[in-house]
Parts: C-alpha cells; sequence; structure tokens
C-alpha cells in the first residue's frame, strides 16, 4: 500500500523514491495524448507515462484525480530580473503560474547576462532561464561580424575573446550562452546595415533573431532587411493596440508578413483575454483582438507569451498569470481545441527552439516523453490556475504558492543544450 502525500509530508519525503502523479488528465500535444494516465518521474527525467502505475512502498504519489496534467508552460518572452526588477520575483511568480522555462529578452541584456543569471540558477531558481541578448550590446564591442558568429558558436579563441570582447574572464566563458538577439525599436533604433549584419549573426550561429513588434512601419522594415532570413516578431499583437499606428488596419498586416515562412511570431496572452489587455498598460481594440484570434485559429501564430507581471517593474504588456486562464479559454471559445491549445506554450515554442538554434536538446522540452526533463504544470481547470507545479522532477509550487524547499531546480538553458551548472554561482569573488 502505498502513501499518499500531502503537502506537509513533500518536504520529509523530497529525494526519496519516485514521484507519480497519478490519475489526472493528461494533455500532451507533441505526443497526440489527451487521456487519464499516471506519469512517473525519476530524479529530473520522466520515466512513463502510463494507464496504471505500479506503486513502489518508496514513492511519492500526488493525486490528480480531476485535474489536468500538462508539460510545463515554456515563455519564451518573460522578461525576468531585467528592466530595473528590484523586489517583486518575477521569476517566482512566473513558477506559481506555471511556468517552467523562461527566455528573458531584455533589450539592455548585455553580453554579461548568462554569468550575471546563470549565477542565479546555479544558487538556486525554481524555473528554468535563457537569455537574448539586446542587439545594441551585441554590436558595443570590438568584434567584427564573423568573430560575433564564432562567438556564438563557442569556436572564438580565448585571446580574441580577451582583446576585443572583455577583461572578465567569466564573462568571457559565459558570453555566447544565449538562444538568441533581440532588437528593440523603442529603446534604440539601429542602422539598416547594422540590422542586416545581425541576421548574419542570428543565421551564422544558430540564434533567434527577435524584434520588438509594436510599430507596424518599423517591423515592415525589419522583416525587409530580413531578405528570407528568419525573424521572430515578439508580442506581434501590440500592434493592434493603436500606439503606434491604426491598430485594425496593423493587425491586419502584421498578420500578412507572418504568412511568410520565415517570419514567426507570438502574441500576448493578456491581450488575447476578454479584457484585451492591462488597464495600466496596453489594450487592444476589440476587433483587432478578433483579428488576433483568427490568426491563432488559423495557425498563423503558434506560440503565446507573457512578457511580463504587473506587479513587475516592467508594466504594460501581460502577465504569467493570464496564461493558463487564455490558454484554457481559447478552448472553450473554440478557437482551438485542447491540444493545440496546450501547444501554444509547449510544443510549439519548443518546436521553434529546435529549429532556430539546431540544438536537438529542445526536444526534451515542451512534452511528456520518457526521457524529457520532468517539467510539468499540474493545471485546475475550475480555478483556472496551477495546483502543482513541477521543475525538473522538483516540485516548485503548491496551490499557486512558490515553495522556498524547491531548492536548486531550475537549469540554464541555450543553443548549446542545458547546463545544469554554469559553474559560477558558487565562485569566491575574483577567484580564478
Amino acid at each position: 500500500m502505498y502513501r499518499k502525500l500531502n503537502y506537509g509530508a513533500l518536504r520529509e519525503y523530497e529525494g526519496k523514491g519516485r514521484l507519480v502523479l497519478k490519475g489526472g488528465l493528461v494533455v500532451d500535444p507533441e505526443n497526440h495524448l489527451e487521456a487519464v494516465k499516471d506519469v512517473v518521474i525519476a530524479d529530473d527525467s520522466i520515466t512513463m507515462v502510463t494507464d496504471k502505475a505500479e506503486i513502489l512502498a518508496e514513492d511519492r504519489v500526488i493525486d490528480c484525480a480531476g485535474l489536468e496534467v500538462w508539460p510545463g508552460l515554456i515563455d519564451m518572452h518573460l522578461h525576468v530580473s531585467d528592466l530595473y526588477e528590484i523586489s517583486t520575483g518575477t521569476v517566482f511568480g512566473a513558477a506559481e503560474d506555471g511556468v517552467t522555462t523562461a527566455l528573458t529578452p531584455g533589450a539592455g541584456n548585455t553580453f554579461m547576462t548568462p554569468a550575471l543569471l546563470g549565477a542565479e540558477t546555479d544558487r538556486g531558481v525554481p524555473l528554468n532561464i535563457g537569455a537574448y541578448i539586446g542587439a545594441a550590446n551585441v554590436l558595443g564591442t570590438k568584434l567584427n561580424q564573423e568573430e560575433l558568429i564564432r562567438l556564438f558558436r563557442g569556436e572564438l579563441p580565448d585571446s580574441i575573446k580577451e582583446e576585443k570582447l572583455s577583461r572578465n574572464w567569466i564573462v568571457n566563458r559565459t558570453a555566447a550562452y544565449a538562444v538568441g538577439i533581440k532588437e528593440h525599436m523603442g529603446h534604440f533604433l539601429l542602422p539598416d546595415d547594422k540590422l542586416d549584419g545581425l541576421f548574419e549573426v542570428t543565421e551564422q550561429a544558430g540564434l533567434l533573431f527577435m524584434s520588438h513588434t509594436q510599430d507596424i512601419e518599423h517591423t515592415e522594415k525589419v522583416v525587409s532587411i530580413a531578405k528570407g532570413r528568419r525573424i521572430h516578431l515578439g508580442h506581434a499583437n501590440a500592434v493592434g493596440c493603436g500606439t503606434h499606428g491604426e491598430p485594425v488596419q496593423s493587425m491586419k498586416r502584421i498578420c500578412g508578413l507572418l504568412k511568410q515562412e520565415t517570419v514567426s511570431g507570438e502574441f500576448v496572452t493578456t491581450m488575447l483575454r476578454k479584457g484585451r489587455g492591462s488597464r495600466e498598460g496596453l489594450q487592444m481594440v476589440e476587433a483587432a483582438r478578433q483579428i488576433a484570434l483568427q490568426a491563432v485559429a488559423d495557425g498563423e501564430v503558434r506560440i503565446l507569451v507573457s512578457d511580463g507581471q504587473n506587479h513587475s517593474v516592467m508594466k504594460g504588456f501581460g502577465d504569467t498569470r493570464d496564461n493558463i486562464a487564455c490558454i484554457l479559454e481559447l478552448t472553450e471559445n473554440h478557437v482551438l481545441d485542447r491540444r493545440h491549445a496546450v501547444a501554444m506554450m509547449t510544443a510549439n515554442p519548443a518546436k521553434l527552439l529546435r529549429e532556430r538554434t539546431k540544438c536537438r536538446e529542445w526536444e526534451k522540452y515542451g512534452n511528456l516523453s520518457r526521457g524529457s526533463y520532468a517539467n510539468i504544470v499540474v493545471v485546475d481547470t475550475d480555478d483556472k490556475m496551477a495546483t502543482y507545479v513541477i521543475t525538473n522532477g522538483k516540485l516548485t509550487a503548491f496551490e499557486h504558492r512558490y515553495l522556498r524547499m524547491s531548492g536548486k531546480a531550475g537549469y540554464w538553458v541555450s543553443r548549446f543544450g542545458t547546463c545544469r551548472e554554469m559553474g559560477i554561482g558558487g565562485l569566491a569573488l575574483y577567484t580564478k
């Protein structure tokens, strides 16, 4: 007879035996699965999804009857500890909301970002973190275009880094651990030749090129400069808010761009909901929102993001608290079926990251396959909230509360794959 564990007992049994999620409705878009199953986890990986798992005496069991079991949410546009984030704890709030992997796209991110945030993952955060480097900062060193390509490929010699990148050996060693480069028209405007060079860097080095999408004229120009090279339009439904042009026509023009094979895009969950966005920030006009929902239904946009949290310093676009609710409402309102809706923040971003970075490690994210990382959110569809959140096999949130006992759950993610330890967080100051 196995022992069902409640919240109070979880700490006592942390790390002992397997973790079994029993009897939940498993929704795994990558594996075309939507059925009541048991999910078995050992260490940081999924070992089995089965009709009825054999329970061992040392196993820990979470009763998921009446709940849905999804792959953990991949929020590929979530500002984590950037833009003067001081004390509101975005990383912990995101974990409470079911995010298990977040990519932070701060336009001010420098080559120091993988070192600084990587040190925090070493010390202990409840989700996996990766980062984009701000476009202007990529151009702010002595490295030329070819050297930047070699840097991001991990091929640039240390001697060149010390001469042209930085005199900080930690920065030089970790600078390449990014997933992409973000161009941001709200922070700076780059010359056309610089944008053209950055497209070449992302194409040759296997990085995402993300563009801040709000001004339709600027976005159309950047897409034209891409000349068939791949570009990802960040929070593309922001054009429907009317801050930079007529919102309905702008939304139609964005959807036209998203029909191109080399152009991908994402919509902010908060803006897609009935409230249309944040009243202290940006709200879509209703006609533009309907166009955006149709683009989701037609498969022109296959990725959802939050962009942030309203209780953070950076406000105005979205909130991780809207992610699960938006996914469920897409199904309730017959925009997508359940599997396709869940895929918008699981299988689809993982597929895009795999294709753009040319890194097969992303096959272990966004799904519940055997051998994949055990990143899981257990959802209460009545409350439209995460009941349990599991990051790499560790319970990180329960009933919308971050668990401080979760320890070092999160890893660093990049185009090179998963770094369980960046090797920075435990360094003594100035130790080489």
